[in-house]
């Protein structure tokens, strides 16, 4: 059964002018540029090795920390049973050097994209397939653990009520003594 299309978006012909001058002015920028490229690769070959060490991703049992920053350190704890979206993905310049760039979608999470966006992870296919697999481990293992907690809670209600029949026995037992 296909689905009506209950309403079709049409684009305005003057993005194509939008685009044109967009690229107007990152070629004026580039041309003003161009002289001080030797400059910025020198500033980012000394801070990218600082910015790569201080970034960590580690996988726990119930969730996932992501570390990084050199000025402003930034610490992401994922709960795992939150994580909706693994994602893999590589443009034509990561293709070239090899990388790719993993992102994780939470559910409650607000706005677009994704929470955490971690590029150049090595194996990242073997990473993303060990972050699924821990979180259908774990959302496997929350019926059980649930039974677990509702036996334990069975097991104490039974315990009380114990007590309490002796009680109400040792009870009728000194009131019939009295008489």
């Amino acid at each position: 059964m296909s689905n009506p299309i209950l309403k079709s978006a049409s684009f305005d012909p003057k993005v194509k002018q939008y685009w044109m001058t967009m690229a107007c002015f990152f070629s004026a920028v580039a041309l003003v540029t161009i002289p001080l490229i030797p400059v910025v690769l020198i500033i980012v070959w000394l801070v990218a090795g600082k910015i790569l060490a201080a970034m960590s991703a580690q996988l726990l049992t119930q969730k996932l920390v992501v570390k990084r920053g050199i000025l402003f350190k930034e610490e992401k704890s994922i709960p795992l049973e939150k994580i909706t979206d693994v994602g893999l993905s590589q443009g034509p310049l990561m293709r070239f050097f090899g990388l790719y760039r993993l992102s994780f979608e939470t559910a409650g999470q607000s706005g677009h994209g994704a929470l955490v966006s971690l590029l150049g992870v090595e194996n990242a296919s073997e990473f993303r397939e060990a972050i699924l697999e821990q979180k259908d481990n774990l959302v496997a293992q929350a019926p059980k653990v649930q039974e677990l907690a509702e036996d334990h809670l069975n097991q104490a209600l039974l315990a009380r009520l114990v007590e309490v029949v002796e009680r109400i026995d040792t009870r009728l037992a000194s009131l019939e003594a009295k008489r």
